[in-house]
């Protein structure tokens, strides 16, 4: 694989991915880890397994547990849940062109219902 299909690879981990390499990097068990977030550590072990979604009040105590930016987790959780969602789909791609079209004119008329 060329650097630069190994690079854009990098960039492509999953939410379950980066919490273990972020724990890892912190030399954390997982233990560690669901008890700073206050959560078992079956529920961190399926998180990073890709076996359970985290939610968001989870992924906001991870971003902070971990030192992540918590824009970037949220980034990651959504692509993970579209990317799972759409996959397989043979219009995906359209599907992401409108569905973010849709989405810049809700946000810009907050009355605009889908």
């Amino acid at each position: 694989m060329a650097n630069l299909d190994k690079n854009k690879f990098d960039n492509l981990k999953t939410l379950g991915e980066t919490i273990r390499q972020s724990r890892e990097e912190k030399k954390w068990l997982l233990r560690e880890l669901a008890a700073a977030i206050r959560v078992d550590t079956a529920m961190v072990s399926k998180f990073e397994k890709g076996e359970r979604n985290p939610t968001r009040h989870q992924i906001i105590s991870l971003s902070k547990a971990l030192d992540i930016d918590e824009r970037e987790l949220l980034v990651i959780y959504f692509s993970d849940k579209i990317a799972a969602f759409l996959k397989g789909e043979e219009v995906a791609q359209e599907a992401l062109k409108m569905a973010e079209e849709k989405i810049i004119v809700t946000n810009k008329h907050k009355n605009w219902g889908i």
